[in-house]
């Protein structure tokens, strides 16, 4: 594992001398690409030059064990113990640093959240995510802009989407997307009785302008009067904007803005989001050799987490974690489940790593 180490250290080498380089940096775009991958390398050659000092300094340690004298040789024990520990854990670091990072981890993300099966309670529901992934992004401090967001008379929501901006929100959302299920006495039930609700929730990466290009010969746009709660016409000029994927089948729509130009962009955005995630689902479903995750594939049909109000507990089934405080939770404070489901997620990934390296 070590040799690939030297080679990235080469490598971090050379594109230092790269980025002095007068005819390097006349050329803007490839001067980006080599200060970004020397940006990505700088960590693991860091980590490694420390590693590389910690086995020096064990080596060092090891040659007083030849001493004769006792003294010497118990202070060098006890050296070799403590830097041991150290190189056990910087090695854990090195490993880490070597797994290869997903491409959309930086990005922002186009997060949606529907209704499923439940009637208004669903739709109850529903609103109740949409707000709590709202209030976790102000925690973060990232920034949130709605892109569209379809409501009933009673609050709720049929379908929400909004774009959340900010460094890592794919990494850290990425596992959100699922099937979300609620046990609750809804407001509408008069009997306190306990239903059954889910509502679906989907975490796209931002499709960069450059990453798809969407011409009009690919779409087809339908032009409508916005309504709101209810079905009553909220709108008396066609701004709602309808775009239909003609390849894929995908339909994207959106009457937030009174603007039909202001609609059309946004839901060209949706659009881009969802065609880049069939396109890394694709890339997926051909690596199909590697086994499941633990944490889920992010298929929106998958069944990840329920909210049990009766009993105040929020439970992921891919982890088999069980939190208390489902209010608080639906406040926003999410980030312990998350930092649990990222865990376990790169414990997968180091044992794949550690299996494929023997």
């Amino acid at each position: 594992m070590f040799e690939k180490f030297e080679k990235i250290v080469e490598r971090f080498n050379d594109l230092e001398k790269q980025l002095v380089d007068p005819n390097v940096s006349r050329d803007r775009n490839n001067f980006e690409k080599i200060a970004r991958e020397h940006k990505e390398l700088s960590e693991i050659v860091r980590t490694f030059h420390d590693w590389e000092k910690l086995r020096n300094k064990k080596e060092e340690a090891e040659t007083l064990l030849n001493e004769g004298d006792l003294e010497i040789q118990e202070l060098a024990n006890e050296e070799i113990l403590e830097v041991n520990s150290k190189i056990e854990k910087i090695e854990l670091v090195l490993k880490k640093l070597l797994l290869p990072k997903d491409p959309n981890d930086e990005k922002n993300v186009i997060l949606e959240v529907r209704a499923g099966t439940g009637g208004l309670e669903a739709a109850l529901f529903a609103g109740d995510l949409y707000r709590m992934y709202i209030r976790y992004a102000e925690l973060k401090k990232w920034s949130i802009e709605e892109l569209s967001r379809s409501e009933n008379n009673l609050g709720g929501i049929k379908e929400g989407v909004i774009l959340i901006k900010g460094n890592g929100v794919y990494s850290r959302l990425r596992f959100e997307s699922g099937t979300h299920r609620v046990q609750r006495v809804p407001v509408t039930e008069t009997s306190g009785r306990i239903h059954t609700s889910a509502a679906t929730v989907a975490v796209l990466p931002e499709a960069d302008e450059v990453t798809l290009n969407i011409q009009d010969k690919d779409i087809r746009v339908d032009v409508y009067r916005s309504s709101g709660p209810g079905g009553q016409s909220v709108n008396t000029t066609d701004s709602a904007v309808r775009i239909t994927h003609i390849e894929t089948g995908l339909v994207v729509t959106c009457q937030d803005e009174k603007s039909q130009h202001k609609n059309r962009a946004k839901a060209l955005k949706i659009l881009s989001a969802h065609l880049l995630d069939l396109e890394t689902q694709k890339q997926n479903a051909e690596r199909s050799s590697q086994r499941k995750s633990q944490v889920g594939s992010g298929d929106r049909s998958e069944r990840i987490r329920t909210y049990n109000f009766p009993q105040d507990r929020v439970t992921d089934h891919r982890i088999g974690q069980t939190k208390h405080g489902v209010m608080s939770f639906i406040e926003g404070q999410i980030d312990e489940m998350v930092d649990s489901i990222l865990s376990s997620y790169e414990a997968e990934r180091l044992s794949d790593f550690e299996e494929n390296n023997v």
